[in-house]
Parts: structure tokens; C-alpha cells; sequence
């Protein structure tokens, strides 16, 4: 790795490390320890939301015209401002206030980190890059939330203006940190495309290969990550009698697969078509749900219950480790050149609008209808594996095989080298 691409690592460590901090506590600091709550609570989260959704069409724009490194720092400084007042609000409009700042900015930050690493990776080196970025997210979000969970104390306001200070002055630090890096190529606005933004949006989706990604990307989030800490744990608690300590504990695993299978299985992805990889992780997630219906539905012990409960969270954990080597290299592999912002930030969009509805959807079905919830996620997850298959048809070789077209690029070249002297003879 250059020095700008170990900088945003750090970077990319040190916002979920900040993220860590708070994002475990935010429903019980604002419903119960400022007292403002359970509505609040959760207009805060849908806040969140839509603070992204609202900020990230424009973020995409403004990445390709003015370059990813001040677009970053702007949303730095926004979500310091936005962690350091939620610590310090104590009503209910500040808090929401807060949080829309906070949430901007922290949406703000995905396109942008993963448009960085795109200008500072090649198509060979880039799967490793986002597998590294994948992984130190999740370590730095499971040191925080390990950290924070020892600091924080629901009987003091100042534990929680602690974590949030703390939050923020890591994004501050991030702001030193990123302010150093010197990107290879940072565009200007002369190096702008010159359509409008509505053409650029235009353009995006025009691109058939890049909506079936859009659709594939929705679904996943939908059916894996909207899942989490809503219909999934509301169906392990109601249906399969899960403690909140087991729920932690399969939370757990999920870190511990990914921190330790990213790097084992990446060297198996490298050399494997995107969209088989996948289609793949698409069967994983079937049988994860599998195995979360045998923990509510079947008539087996509560241990046997609660063992292939963590194993859905393990198994969802190596699905993840395989898609993010694969996913963010073929977004920045579909655009046209200086357009890795947009489309990063569009895919970015997706992914916040599954967040938004999936829990929306799978809360109320995964605590009530149990049956249907593990029938419908089933489903949901061979529809990744078809459309993966589907969208693999409409990819060129350099797309959905990278590997294999710089080998080829290679064999040409010293083909083209070996067939010099020959002609210089003759």
C-alpha cells in the first residue's frame, strides 16, 4: 500500500471506532436517559435515514466536480458538530437537529472513503483494499462499541456527552489525518464532466449493468443488514426464546467471522467470477435463514435453539467477508471514468433505502409472523443468487473477471515484447 491508501485505512478504522462509541446506545440515551422517549427514539433513527437519503444524491455530484478528499472533510467536520451537540442536547428538537447533522455526514463518509480508495488502487489491487477497509470498519466498530459499553452508565447524562465528545473527536482527528493525503488524481472542476447533474443521474441510468447491480445491492441490504437489530432479533426473542445475552453473543460472532475469515477467503474470491461469488453468498444466507427457521420453528432444546441461532449471525458474517472484496470493486469497475463518485454515492443511496424499509418490514413480520418472515427472507436470498447469475450475462470479462483480463493484458504484452526483436532481425 502507497501512503495515501494506508491514511485512509487509518481513516476508514478511525470514523467506526468513533461510530463504535455511540451507535449501540443511541435508542436507550435518547428514550431513557434523556427521558425524551421511545417516539423520539425513533424519529431519531428515521432520521438517520432520511438525512442520508436527502444528502447523498448531491454528495455523488460534488465528489466528481470538486474530488473526494474536501467533500470528505466537509462531511468530517459535519458529523463532529452533529455528535458533539446530540451529547450535549436535551430536548427534543435539538436532539433532532443533531442527529439530521450527524447522519449527513456520516453518509457522506461511505462514497467518499470507497471513491478514494477506487483513485488509489488498481483493478488488480482493489478487491484487497476493500477487503481491508471491510474489516478494519468492523474491528473499529466492535473496539468502540466494547469500549463504550464499559464508559457509558444510564444514571449519568455525562457518560453519554463522554462517548459522544469522544465520537466526535475522532472524526476531528480524522480531519488532521485525511488532510495529508495526497491523492494521484484529485478532479477539478475543469475535470468535471460537463453534463448537468440530472444528465449524470441520466447517465447512471442508462446503464443497464450498474440498475442490476442497483436491484442485486437492494436486496441484499435488504435481506441481510436491514435485518440485524430488527425482524431478526424480534423473531429470536419472540419465536426461538433468545436472551438478550445470546443475542449479543451471536451479534459477536458475526464480528469474530468476518474479522477472521476476510483474509482467508479472499485469495478463493480473487480468483472467481463476481457474480458466481455472489450468487454463492446468496445460497450461504439461504441456509442461514434455514437454520434461524429450525431456532424458532423446530422442537429441539433451547441450547440446540440458541446454537444454530448464532449460527445464522456466523454464517451472514461469511457471506458479508465474500461480498466486500466483490461488491465495491465492481461498482468503481462499472463507471466511466471520473464518475467513481456518483455511482459510488448512488450505491450508497441503495443501500440506505434498504436499511429504511427493511426494518420497517421485517420488525413487525419477525415478531408476529414467524413462519412467513423465515419464508420470505429464504426467498429473498435465492433471488440473490438469480440475480447475480442474471447480471453476470450482461458484464464483460474486465468487469466480472478482473483476474482474468490483466493475465490475458500480460500474455499479449509479452507476446508484443518477444515479437520486437524478430522484427528488427527481418
Amino acid at each position: 500500500m502507497g501512503a495515501a491508501m494506508r491514511r485512509i485505512h487509518v481513516g476508514n478504522a478511525l470514523s467506526a471506532f468513533g461510530l463504535g462509541f455511540t451507535v449501540p446506545y443511541l435508542y436507550v440515551y435518547v428514550a431513557q436517559v434523556r427521558g425524551l422517549g421511545a417516539m423520539t427514539a425513533g424519529l431519531v433513527l428515521a432520521v438517520f435515514a432520511v438525512a442520508a437519503l436527502i444528502v447523498l444524491p448531491f454528495a455523488g455530484r460534488a465528489i466528481v466536480r470538486r474530488g473526494p478528499l474536501p467533500v470528505l472533510l466537509a462531511a468530517l467536520v459535519t458529523a463532529a458538530l452533529g455528535a458533539l451537540s446530540l451529547g450535549l442536547a436535551g430536548n427534543a428538537v435539538a436532539v433532532l437537529l443533531s442527529a439530521a447533522a450527524l447522519g449527513a455526514g456520516q453518509a457522506v463518509m461511505q462514497p467518499t472513503l470507497a471513491t478514494m480508495i477506487v483513485d488509489c488502487s488498481t483493478a488488480n489491487t482493489r478487491s484487497r483494499a476493500f477487503a481491508m477497509q471491510f474489516f478494519l470498519q468492523n474491528l473499529g466498530l466492535g473496539v468502540g462499541g466494547l469500549i463504550g459499553g464499559h464508559l457509558v452508565d444510564t444514571t449519568r447524562v455525562s457518560s453519554f456527552t463522554l462517548l459522544f465528545a469522544i465520537e466526535a473527536a475522532m472524526f476531528l482527528l480524522l480531519v488532521v489525518v485525511m488532510a495529508t493525503v495526497r491523492m494521484p488524481h484529485s478532479p477539478q472542476m475543469a475535470d468535471a464532466p460537463s453534463a448537468s447533474a440530472k444528465g449524470g443521474w441520466k447517465r447512471l441510468l442508462g446503464n443497464r449493468a450498474m440498475v442490476q447491480l442497483c436491484v442485486l445491492g437492494f436486496v441484499m441490504f435488504f435481506a441481510c443488514y436491514g435485518q440485524f437489530e430488527s425482524g431478526l432479533s424480534a423473531y429470536g426473542v419472540e419465536a426461538a426464546g433468545i436472551s438478550t445475552s445470546a443475542l449479543g453473543t451471536a451479534l459477536a460472532a458475526n464480528t469474530l467471522v468476518i474479522v477472521v475469515a476476510q483474509f482467508a477467503v479472499l485469495k478463493f474470491v480473487e480468483r472467481r467470477r463476481r457474480t458466481r461469488v455472489i450468487a454463492g453468498v446468496g445460497l450461504i444466507w439461504a441456509v442461514a435463514w434455514l437454520a434461524a427457521g429450525y431456532a424458532g420453528l423446530g422442537h429441539g432444546s433451547q441450547e440446540m435453539a440458541t446454537a444454530a441461532f448464532v449460527s445464522t449471525y456466523a454464517l451472514f458474517g461469511l457471506g458479508e467477508a465474500m461480498l466486500s472484496p466483490t461488491v465495491a470493486p465492481l461498482v468503481a469497475d462499472l463507471a466511466p471514468e471520473g464518475m467513481a463518485g456518483q455511482y459510488n454515492s448512488a450505491f450508497a443511496l441503495v443501500k440506505q433505502l434498504a436499511l429504511a424499509v427493511g426494518p420497517a418490514v421485517g420488525g413487525p413480520l419477525g415478531a408476529s409472523l414467524h413462519a412467513p418472515y423465515i419464508v420470505t427472507f429464504l426467498l429473498f436470498s435465492l433471488g440473490i443468487t438469480v440475480l447475480a447469475l442474471r447480471l453476470g450475462r450482461r458484464l464483460t470479462v474486465a468487469q466480472d473477471q478482473p483476474w482474468a483480463a490483466a493475465r490475458s493484458s500480460r500474455v499479449v504484452a509479452r507476446g508484443e515484447a518477444s515479437a520486437e526483436p524478430v522484427a528488427a532481425e527481418a
